[in-house]
């Protein structure tokens, strides 16, 4: 946040009855969660209304902290306050004692429906449910539901939309509140419908939601049941969350570490160490390998000394060229741009794109040699032989690793694994162990009855 800000907020809260109206809800929250110190202190002086919408943007730690800290009462209010999908969305990440506290401060009715979209599965669409909105019939005139909306408005989160659901609570169709504004009052609804709606189901995946989100540009959604009874509504705003979520724990898990559940700063020491050693023995392990297959090339290493000089130079390369391929992929199917069954395409475009990558690579190694051993001949009377090595073994193992890091998301995905666990360190171990058996095989074809 602005310096000023900071300063102005660290003024305010010297004085004896603290007053934050000057401040955006956004601004205290950055406030508070630089300064945790303070989220009681603030909290206690904002207004019910402002301060829910603070500790929405606070970081979960402190969303808990404030939580157990604050007087019951206090507590009491922010939960009362809070719409159906925030309030589900911080219960989930407390303990089910503090659970069975907190919905014990709710009206019986708002109880009963915050268990049930507690009750979906953690990644569904119901825990992103809103069940509040305005519902309406077929029959009813545009002014009807335009008192409606005035009447019920100010509760409700969204009302971008209103529902119109036959008899039986299925939903027949939506309209956007822009063509009510437009629309003559005493027309009656069923004229403006052409039931061509388009909703979420409950038991949806979260990423599937954002994919749709995204492809047919919505700001809000209804959802159903598998009999079209309408549940509630999903808003951007939750699944922008779950965007950014889903994109920090793919990233993490790029980069060859377990996803983080809280922000790097507030993760405990122990808990850090935890979520990167995992995946640091599996890789040193696997890199082990990469000795092993030195050891079985043994004798010629002991003939052409020379060979090993290029061994960093081969090998970086490959894990290289299938870490950039394992990431365009895991971010492509994140996209919805690519599935399984595009795989073919895919190959063939990571084969094209091997074969130029490696060419390009070992022109460069090849020109390499050929100046250096001009300046100094170090590389002996076989240098010519050896460039030719280094050239055809990079294409190769540029290759493999574009293949290697291009197929494994996608064949992860096909065995209902996470893409991401084909983290980009992990294309690199293999790529390194196989890269090594590319290297002395070429070695062993060129170099023969030469160096070898």
């Amino acid at each position: 946040m602005e310096e000023n800000n900071e300063v102005q907020i660290q003024e305010i809260l010297n004085q004896e009855n603290p007053q934050f109206d000057d401040f955006r809800t956004s601004e205290l929250a950055d406030f508070l969660n630089e300064h945790p110190e303070h989220g009681e202190k603030i909290i206690l002086h904002l207004a019910p209304h402002r301060a829910v919408k603070t500790l929405k943007f606070l970081d979960v730690k402190l969303q808990k902290k404030l939580i157990h800290t604050l007087p019951s009462h206090v507590v009491a209010t922010l939960i009362q306050n809070m719409h159906f999908d925030d309030r589900t969305a911080l219960l989930s990440e407390l303990t089910s004692e503090t659970v069975k506290r907190l919905v014990l401060f709710l009206p019986h009715d708002d109880r009963v429906e915050t268990l049930a979209l507690l009750g979906y599965p953690e990644d569904s669409v119901g825990r992103l449910m809103n069940p509040d909105y305005i519902e309406v019939n077929s029959n009813d005139t545009i002014q009807y539901a335009l008192d409606k909306i005035r009447k019920y408005g100010r509760s409700i989160e969204n009302i971008n939309f209103i529902y119109i659901l036959d008899e039986n609570e299925k939903l027949i169709d939506d309209i956007n509140l822009k063509e009510l504004l437009i629309a003559p009052p005493e027309k009656k609804l069923n004229e403006l419908m052409d039931r061509k709606y388009l909703a979420l189901h409950v038991n949806d995946d979260q990423e599937t939601a954002a994919a749709i989100f995204k492809k047919n540009n919505r700001a809000v959604l209804p959802v159903i049941d598998d009999n079209g009874i309408l549940l509630g509504i999903v808003t951007i705003d939750d699944i922008l969350r779950v965007e950014s979520e889903e994109a920090t724990e793919d990233i993490h898990k790029i980069g060859g570490t377990e996803a983080l559940d809280e922000p790097y700063m507030s993760t405990p020491f122990l808990e850090l160490i935890k979520k990167r050693a995992g995946w640091l023995v599996i890789l040193f392990l696997g890199e082990m390998l990469t000795a092993s297959a030195m050891a079985f090339f043994e004798d010629e290493i002991a003939k052409a000394v020379v060979l090993v000089l290029f061994i960093p130079l081969i090998i970086s390369s490959g894990g290289n060229s299938g870490s950039q391929a394992s990431t365009l992929i895991i971010r492509a199917m994140a996209l919805g741009e690519i599935t399984f069954s595009d795989w073919w395409r895919v190959m063939k475009r990571e084969i094209l794109s091997g074969l130029a990558l490696g060419a390009i690579l070992g022109c460069i190694g090849f020109l390499r040699i050929i100046i250096w051993n001009s300046i100094s001949p170090i590389y002996g009377e076989h240098y010519i032989l050896i460039g030719i090595t280094v050239w055809l073994t990079l294409l190769f193992i540029v290759l493999w690793g574009s293949l290697c890091g291009s197929m494994l998301p996608l064949l992860l995905k096909k065995l209902n694994f996470d893409p991401a666990a084909s983290s980009a360190p992990f294309v690199a171990t293999l790529v390194d162990v196989t890269g090594l058996v590319i290297y002395f095989g070429v070695a062993s074809l060129i170099l023969s009855g030469t160096l070898l």
